[in-house]
């Protein structure tokens, strides 16, 4: 074994101990918690509840995705078909009917309902006037269970109700295929 000559020991640097500022610890942390239960908000209610294009109190709603035939919106417009469930948004806050309209829509897939009818009201004479009817304007597009929606015919509540036609539940799609199928035996 070689021998060590002239070693010397390292030179120890003095180490401070910092301190985490525990206010910033805290704001951090509490930032963190709020964003977590904001994201946990919206995963169970898609619906954005930020900005809301305002509508007029007087104007139509009307809405149908690709693939909605023509006739069949055009009968829904007309209140052609009949209406198996109804919700009503009078005297609801923004947040009170957003989660109502979200659990309407998915309970009416749920009992295959197919036309299904909010009443929001058309806000005339308010401080914000159409606050309501904006919002389900916003909201029924961004549900996927929505295939079309339409302004109430008089009968029905007129510009301040709206008709909303709903997607077949998974059950109802198969049984229909399976109906579908025994015919073409």
């Amino acid at each position: 074994m070689g021998q060590l000559g002239d070693v010397k020991p390292l030179a120890r640097e003095r180490r401070v101990v910092l301190k985490k500022d525990r206010q910033d610890a805290d704001l951090n942390q509490r930032a963190r918690r709020e964003a977590a239960v904001e994201e946990t908000a919206r995963e169970l209610n898609p619906l954005s509840g930020e900005y809301v294009e305002l509508v007029d109190p007087w104007d139509p709603l009307e809405f149908k995705r690709d693939g909605v035939q023509n006739g069949v919106y055009r009968n829904l417009r007309l209140g052609k078909y009949q209406v198996d469930a109804r919700l009503d948004l009078h005297r609801y806050t923004v947040e009170m009917a957003r989660r109502a309209v979200l659990e309407f829509v998915r309970d009416c897939v749920e009992a295959d309902v197919r036309c299904a009818l909010i009443t929001h009201g058309k806000g005339e004479g308010r401080k914000q006037p159409a606050l309501l009817k904006s919002c389900v304007n916003n909201w029924l597009p961004q549900l996927q269970e929505v295939l079309a929606f339409h302004s109430a015919q008089k009968q029905h509540g007129g510009l301040g109700a709206t008709y909303v036609l709903l997607r077949k539940s998974e059950r109802k799609r198969q049984e229909n295929l399976e109906q579908h199928q025994r015919r073409n035996r």
